[in-house]
């Protein structure tokens, strides 16, 4: 079977996916830095990363790109499938060497099923801590989920766990002998500080009213980023978690769960997302 033929027998996700109920809310911002971390992580996506990427100067359009892009996969219908095209043409030239020496490229197998695996990864950590956490079936509903988009992503079937446990299994591989700490992963640091970020798109406030805004908020984004961390790639990136560190982050978590309770969902949901909710 054709690429083109594989990706057309692919339908997009629906309103009865797990997807559909977790992957619109806003709160899914908090885990970004932890995604973005666990992705850079990687050698090969460090290096392209580094290489080919304008985060640094233009971090809220990369950010916002990311989310939309997330969303019009799993809300977009048939949206979903010339997105996924535009991905691949996208990383088509994202290659170069890296700083072992070794070349690389973004749609190798192994650095492409990383990105898609650590974002489902890290959004199902998201509404465990900050949401409500999923169910055993649940999650693997949503692995199942996801593994349809990683195909529709352009991978394939012997590319991906076929399952939730083998999945867990692969995650942990990774984690423990394939992630490192690199210039990527230190620069992606600072800027979650946001010390040096620029106010974004919709403050329309004066610029002044920004500088302390952005302490607060760097902090907040520190927190999530690293708490939200396995473990043991938070210890080898030599990331200081303590007792204090763990009370406030259960702190948001309660504050951002009580929240979403409240907040009406024309606000909490994101507009792609609020959309195809309504129909």
């Amino acid at each position: 079977m054709s690429t083109e033929a594989r990706l057309s027998a692919l339908t997009p996700l629906g309103a009865d996916s797990v997807a559909w109920q977790v992957v619109g809310d806003r709160r899914l911002l908090l885990g970004a830095g932890t995604a973005l971390l666990l992705q850079v992580a990687h050698p090969v996506v460090g290096a392209g990363v580094n290489d080919h990427s304008n985060y640094p100067e233009d971090p809220w359009g990369r950010l916002d790109r990311t989310i939309d892009s997330l969303l019009s996969q799993v809300f977009g219908g048939p949206e979903a499938k010339a997105e996924a095209e535009r991905l691949r043409e996208l990383h088509q030239t994202i290659k170069g060497v890296d700083h072992h020496g070794e070349r690389y490229h973004a749609l190798h197998p192994e650095a492409y099923r990383w990105v898609h695996g650590s974002t489902f990864w890290t959004i199902v950590r998201m509404q465990e801590v900050f949401v409500h956490p999923l169910s055993r079936n649940e999650k693997s509903r949503f692995y199942a989920e996801w593994h349809r988009l990683g195909l529709l992503l352009g991978l394939r079937e012997h590319h991906l766990p076929s399952n939730l446990e083998g999945f867990e299994a692969y995650f942990d591989d990774v984690v423990a002998n394939r992630l490192e700490d690199n210039h990527t992963v230190r620069e992606l640091l600072h800027s979650i500080t946001m010390r040096d970020t620029p106010p974004p798109p919709w403050w329309f406030l004066p610029e002044v009213l920004w500088r302390p805004v952005r302490p607060a908020g760097g902090n907040v984004l520190t927190l999530c980023a690293i708490g939200l961390l396995p473990t043991a790639l938070r210890e080898r990136l030599s990331l200081k978690w303590t007792d204090g560190d763990e009370r406030r982050l259960r702190r948001l978590s309660a504050i951002t769960r009580a929240a979403g309770k409240r907040v009406p969902d024309r606000l909490r949901l994101y507009p792609k997302a609020y959309r195809a909710k309504r129909g």
